[in-house]
């Protein structure tokens, strides 16, 4: 057991870094895509919270879109 847990030791250094990297990964193509449907672009960071981004997409996707609704007038 000694000898798995010694080869995590050197990946630690880059565990926050790579969290930022994935995190980034999640974010920016849910930032744009909420721009898009119109609702607010900071609901892209409960992307990267697990559940919540569950019940995200659930609201996202059956909840009147802003952009649609202005396009048809109202």
């Amino acid at each position: 057991m000694r000898e798995i847990m010694g080869t995590m030791d050197g990946i630690w250094p880059f565990g926050p870094f790579m969290f930022l990297v994935f995190a980034a990964l999640i974010v920016v193509p849910f930032w744009v895509i909420f721009a898009k449907a119109g609702f607010p672009r900071w609901l892209s960071l409960l992307m990267v919270i697990p559940l919540a981004n569950l019940v995200m997409l659930y609201v996202f996707a059956f909840s009147a879109w802003p952009s649609l609704e202005r396009k048809s007038g109202g």
